[in-house]
């Protein structure tokens, strides 16, 4: 029995700590030594249940450096890591990541089990509408097919007529060939969709509380202090911010 399986808090050894050196060599740039007692019995446990218990971990790109490098069997962007838990044949997932990823792997793989470690593991995005939300914009646009981006609930996307990720969300717009559609939830991502492309874009005014915290003169102070240097933004951030970027692009793409 693990200690994890006990509910034994584990304890830092001298196994322990050979036996997560590898990993420690990949964080020690990023994760203080002083920290890493405190991170490897709980990596060193983890590794162990995850064999006796014949799951995957899937961990999302935001994630912290010793679950990224500790603990992930697989890693990516939301829709990468829900593509990659339907291909794996472990019947046990654990999504470290928001509560729409772990509902998107489920929509996936609905004969796996999947498991989120973290039940209030929320999304500012994803929170920003409800599925009687999207009900209520069809009443107003009637006949406007609706696209969603993927980092949703599982009720939003429910409703709508198509999911997208933000690599991909222009070209899915245009495949309707329609003049105008609802573009939901994120603001700044539709405002970057409607500048690329011809179609009436209807917004909805979610945002990502940590992507809008960017603003135009935080780069330009960032290019002050390191000359040369290449910024590069998600089109989540505000569109002053893409602007000024040298770069815009989905996760996977930055």
């Amino acid at each position: 029995m693990t200690p994890l399986e006990s509910n034994a808090a584990p304890e830092f050894t001298q196994a322990v700590a050979q036996a997560t050196a590898d990993v420690y060599a990949r964080v020690r740039s990023v994760v203080p030594e002083v920290e890493w007692p405190v991170h490897a019995p709980y990596v060193d446990a983890i590794q162990k249940l995850k064999k006796t218990r014949g799951a995957v971990v899937l961990a999302h790109n935001y994630q912290t450096p010793e679950i990224f490098h500790g603990v992930a069997d697989l890693s990516g962007d939301s829709l990468a890591l829900a593509q990659q838990a339907a291909e794996t044949d472990a019947s046990i997932i654990v999504m470290c990541g928001v509560h729409f990823m772990a509902e998107t792997a489920k929509i996936l793989s609905p004969e796996k089990t999947v498991l989120i470690p973290d039940l209030e593991a929320g999304c500012s995005l994803a929170s920003s509408i409800t599925g009687a939300d999207v009900r209520l914009l069809r009443e107003r646009y009637p006949g406007v097919p609706v696209v969603t981006y993927v980092n949703t609930s599982a009720d939003v996307k429910a409703e709508s007529d198509i999911c997208c990720t933000s690599s991909n969300a222009v070209e899915v717009v245009e495949s309707l060939g329609v003049d105008r559609v609802i573009f939901l939830p994120d603001e700044y991502l539709g405002k970057y969709v409607s500048g690329k492309t011809d179609v009436e874009v209807i917004l909805w005014q979610g945002h990502c509380e940590v992507h809008e915290r960017f603003t135009a003169g935080d780069l330009r102070d960032y290019r002050a202090s390191y000359p040369g240097i290449q910024i590069y933004a998600h089109p989540e951030c505000p569109p002053d911010v893409l602007t000024e970027a040298d770069y815009v692009g989905s996760t996977s793409g930055l």
